[in-house]
């Protein structure tokens, strides 16, 4: 449920025409992302020295077998690393690396893109490395993204899309008590096969009544 961008948008430079949302997010997550700290986990931006374990962990059958593909080479991680700082510096887009205790490197990612031109509304996604899978570091990975969406973004929808056969996406999202609204008919092509997706949504009025504690923290 990752959409990673092509290699051509990460090698063209952005048009004008596109949304600027620069002056209406008012805070310094352009210039650097802060820290997360959550239970057996740290979030944050990504590093070009995370793009050889990255190739490992998202390029795996099972890990790769429901989002666009990712890069196939060491080289187009870090084109893909570069491209995500870019957006995040105009303004529209956000990336995590995430990093589980004991390591120095990111296993997977978390973004969120903005959909309109105030990053009112949202979208994002996720991938972590098989080995992580069911350990809890997602989880716990997760609700500090969502939490940051809601408190350092101006973000009031965050919707995510997964295709229907993918269990443990849409068991994730349920988890953290997104709405599923709609089943998109034949909404996600991969390897000729078109597939179904659930599209699912949190609004930060529902998420705030959740967690009535600061789920962020800031290091």
């Amino acid at each position: 449920m990752l959409n990673l961008p092509s290699t051509q948008a990460m090698n063209t430079v952005v048009p004008t025409t596109l949304p600027d949302v620069r002056e209406v997010v008012h805070s310094d997550w352009r210039e650097a992302l802060p820290v997360l700290v959550a239970e057996g986990v740290t979030l944050r931006e990504l590093r070009v020295s995370d793009a050889p374990t990255l190739l490992a962990m998202l390029t795996t059958e099972e890990v790769a077998r429901f989002i666009t593909p990712p890069p196939t080479t060491v080289a187009g991680f870090e084109k893909f690393i570069a491209w995500t700082h870019r957006e995040q510096a105009a303004g529209r887009y956000v990336c995590f690396g995430i990093v589980p205790v004991g390591r120095a490197d990111a296993v997977g990612i978390i973004q969120v893109r903005a959909l309109d031109k105030e990053f009112d509304i949202a979208e994002w996604g996720f991938a972590i490395g098989s080995e992580f899978w069911g350990t809890g570091v997602f989880q716990a990975a997760a609700r500090q993204v969502v939490g940051f969406a809601f408190d350092a973004l101006p973000v009031r929808r965050l919707e995510a899309r997964a295709v229907v056969k993918n269990g443990r996406g849409n068991g994730a999202l349920h988890k953290l008590g997104a709405s599923c609204e709609a089943v998109l008919r034949s909404s996600f092509r991969k390897d000729g096969t078109n597939m179904d997706q659930m599209l699912w949504s949190i609004l930060r009025n529902d998420w705030v009544g959740l967690n009535a504690k600061p789920v962020v923290r800031v290091h």
